[in-house]
């Protein structure tokens, strides 16, 4: 959207049929499902890109803000009904712990500090340790606590762990534990009750969709279901790339592809100084899921839109997901049942269901060409925690996707849908750089490069590449990239013709 606004001529290459990759929808016997993403939340960052791109989203798309945004509920006893009003959320806290509502205030207030000073690291390239010492975020670490982890942070405002758990458990967006997940990410939950949860009407995917038709108002050309096969290099300059369809020479390449798959299928690895494989098999990656997309019969409307259910050692759980690389038999999950919200994703008197259980990503400990049927049958048991019972006889469409299929049908690394993970050796300059540093003119965006994953910072990181691209090109944006993007660009102009 930003390049076509431009004036660039912009070729997107999908392998698949529909536009989207994660934040796709797909429909199957009237049914239609969310591929990955679910939870839209501060829809300003996508408004501005709209904006900038001469559209507006909200026009494009119905938004529905959600209240409740979420129900909480515990295994070891208690329940949330998550609320964006204050006043009312601490009341639903006040049922667990009083004395943890009276800090939910303090918690917020802070918050909002911490995401002022955090938002311009969001919004700036990070091209060395050199960027880092002469950015904000030296000046913002008190603020920032980044030597302690989510949970630890929380600790200061909530003595109770469901407390805690109800502001934490947002890290897994991020693919990651928040007893590991670095403390700057609260922000996640507060901008939740600042900003609101969203359903765009139709799904996630409605708002890949509505991109995909700005950018062709654009003149941006988009071929569906034309693979990338083989990109073509001088010296570490792509040149050109392949597809089933033909030949297409290129000055700029941007790889919006999972980082580590695209890396080890079209770049060698003797054109890659700092993202060898080798390296790559060092870093740490993200969780991965396993999934039931499920078309029923009747209607589940005393179920909120979003549950997520917390299973009775939560810390265990995730232990046995990040560290013991094995199968939990009390798994936590997510269920979002949008047709309580939303009517186009199911016929008349039948709803979709869509569970979600955080699982390890692909290793040798987990078989799940022997696992896949027994954790269907354990996940739709666990359901009856939430109130979801007689399920079976009921389906009438059904998908699995393991994390063998992520990998093998998304073409995802080791299955694991949130990219590198976010731990501080892993943020900012270490994670790979909006403007590739192993290649010449190749940009990233995605949660595989900074700012990371998430869809507010997924989006930040297409206007921080497309910034550093056009600066690099010598173009006029026809919009306004941060003038922290402007200063960081240091490599001398490329000629202007396909990307």
């Amino acid at each position: 959207m930003l390049l076509g606004r431009a004036g660039i001529e912009v070729h997107v290459f999908e392998r698949q049929q529909r536009i989207g990759g994660r934040t796709a929808t797909f429909e199957a016997e009237g049914f239609r499902f969310d591929v990955g993403a679910t939870f839209f939340m501060y829809p300003q960052i996508l408004e501005e890109l709209f904006e900038a791109a001469g559209k507006n989203l909200r026009e494009s798309v119905e938004l529905v803000k959600l209240d409740p945004q979420y129900h909480l509920i515990f295994e070891e006893g208690g329940e949330i009904l998550a609320t964006p009003d204050v006043t009312r959320m601490e009341a639903e806290l006040a049922k667990l712990s009083p004395e943890d509502a009276g800090q939910l205030r303090s918690f917020l207030a802070d918050n909002r500090r911490k995401l002022e000073a955090f938002r311009p690291i969001l919004q700036r390239p990070f091209g060395s340790a050199w960027h880092l010492m002469n950015s904000t975020l030296g000046r913002s670490l008190a603020l920032l606590r980044p030597w302690t982890s989510v949970d630890g942070d929380l600790r200061r405002y909530f003595r109770d762990p469901r407390v805690r758990l109800a502001f934490s458990f947002q890290s897994k967006y991020l693919g990651m534990s928040p007893f590991k997940c670095p403390s700057l990410f609260t922000i996640l939950s507060f901008l939740e009750y600042e900003y609101g949860v969203f359903h765009p009407v139709g799904g996630c995917g409605a708002l890949t969709r509505a991109m995909a038709t700005a950018a062709e108002e654009l003149g941006v050309q988009i071929h569906l279901g034309e693979e990338v096969r083989e990109l073509e290099f001088t010296g570490r300059k792509v040149r050109a790339l392949r597809t089933q369809e033909g030949r297409y020479e290129t000055d700029a390449l941007v790889i919006n592809a999972d980082f580590a798959r695209a890396m080890r299928r079209l770049v060698p690895d003797d054109l890659r100084n700092r993202w060898k494989n080798a390296r790559m098999a060092r870093k740490k990656f993200s969780c991965s899921t396993f999934m039931l997309y499920l078309g029923l019969e009747g209607r589940y409307d005393d179920l909120a839109h979003h549950t997520i259910f917390m299973s009775r050692d939560y810390r265990r759980n995730l232990r046995e997901i990040e560290d013991g690389h094995v199968l939990s038999e009390e798994p936590s999950f997510y269920v979002q049942n949008a047709s309580v919200t939303d009517s186009s994703l199911a016929p008349s008197g039948m709803s979709t269901l869509y569970v979600l259980a955080p699982v390890t990503h692909q290793h040798a400990n987990v078989d799940w060409g022997r696992e896949k049927e027994r954790y269907r049958r354990l996940i739709l048991q666990r359901l009856e925690k939430v109130g979801i019972r007689g399920i079976e006889e009921r389906i009438r469409y059904e998908k699995i996707t393991t994390p063998d299929d992520w990998s093998g049908e998304m073409e995802i690394h080791l299955g694991a849908t949130f990219n590198l993970a976010h731990n501080f050796g892993q943020m900012l300059h270490l994670r790979p750089r909006n403007r590739f540093e192993d290649l010449e003119g190749v940009y990233l965006v995605g949660g595989g490069t900074h700012p990371g994953s998430g869809l507010p910072v997924i989006f930040e990181s297409a206007r921080i590449s497309a910034g550093l691209l056009l600066c690099d090109l010598e173009v006029e944006p026809g919009w306004a990239p941060s003038q922290k993007v402007q200063r960081e660009t240091t490599v001398a102009p490329l000629p202007l013709e396909v990307i």
